[in-house]
């Protein structure tokens, strides 16, 4: 054997993160150590975030722009608001994170947060320290430890923070059930809710590739209105009104604002989680991609 070919062996076999290589259902006599949560607050000091701005601005957004066709609509909304928010999108590919701290004003752009899953993106050293550095990544655990005290203590600093309810990347592009973290969030602190319909990510790159596919596939990231926390309102509550505006919003991108208005205040919005059928059929439909503003008809866009 050649010394290319053991060197490539080597590397297959090495264990390139900290995921044990049996199931820990295969030991049930090992006892594990409490988890403890990855340091990112030095993503958040001075030095990290002009780097971060260098790389968002001049790297990332043009990369984005020049791989997608992309359409931002509803920015204005943040020209009424002042201080954190928590922003709540639907989560079909990891384009997402970057099609939204790629498409945020300035001013907010430097003061998010990403909540990220503790046991994918903060499992090895490099990708926690690269996520953390480019996206600003605090992470979050999604297997029933429920939120660690970071995300209230970013709200207090003033920091916004970028959460996905669904919890992982959708297997075919459809919305999954929204867990209710993020409205238990903004309930406890007192913040409004900005969602955001992000349509088109997953026929771009869906689970499985690492690029977007070829051709600029176009893609629409739509920022509704804010949604504050009544006083009455229990947290399961909230998040239904969340869940149904993002539906809006995705229903937008499929129709125009005209008819997605008039579903949405009759109650007769499409489910989000789409029809009931084969698999294939749903993947095949989530494949197909929005249509740009650009190319159709002028009334009532």
């Amino acid at each position: 054997m050649s010394l290319s070919s053991e060197v490539r062996q080597m590397a297959r076999a090495w264990r390139w993160t900290r995921r044990p290589l049996p199931p820990k259902s295969a030991e049930p006599h090992h006892t594990f150590p409490e988890p403890r949560e990855f340091p990112t607050e030095w993503a958040r000091s001075k030095p990290a975030r002009v780097a971060r701005e260098a790389i968002l601005r001049g790297g990332l957004t043009p990369l984005v722009n020049r791989e997608t066709a992309i359409e931002i609509d509803g920015l204005d909304i943040f020209d009424d608001l002042d201080g954190p928010v928590i922003i709540v999108a639907n989560h079909t590919s990891h384009l997402d994170t970057a099609l939204l701290l790629t498409t945020l004003p300035t001013k907010w752009q430097r003061r998010v947060t990403v909540g990220a899953a503790a046991d994918y993106f903060f499992d090895a050293w490099w990708r926690a320290i690269g996520s953390a550095l480019v996206f600003a990544t605090f992470p979050i655990e999604r297997h029933g430890q429920g939120l660690s005290d970071t995300p209230a203590k970013l709200l207090e600093d003033g920091w916004s923070i970028v959460m996905f309810p669904e919890g992982t990347r959708s297997p075919d592009g459809w919305t999954r059930r929204f867990r209710p973290g993020a409205s238990a969030l903004a309930k406890a602190h007192g913040v409004p809710i900005v969602p955001v319909g992000i349509s088109g990510s997953y026929a771009a790159m869906p689970r499985g590739r690492n690029w977007p596919k070829p051709g600029r596939p176009p893609i629409q990231v739509r920022y509704g209105r804010p949604i504050r926390p009544l006083e009455d309102e229990n947290t399961l509550a909230l998040n239904g009104r969340v869940a149904d505006a993002i539906g809006a919003l995705l229903d937008e991108a499929k129709t125009d604002w005209y008819t997605a208005q008039r579903r949405a205040a009759a109650g007769e919005t499409p489910p989000s989680s789409g029809p009931a059928v084969a698999s294939w059929r749903r993947v095949w439909e989530s494949s197909a991609g929005p249509e740009l503003t650009a190319d159709r008809p002028k009334a009532w866009r």
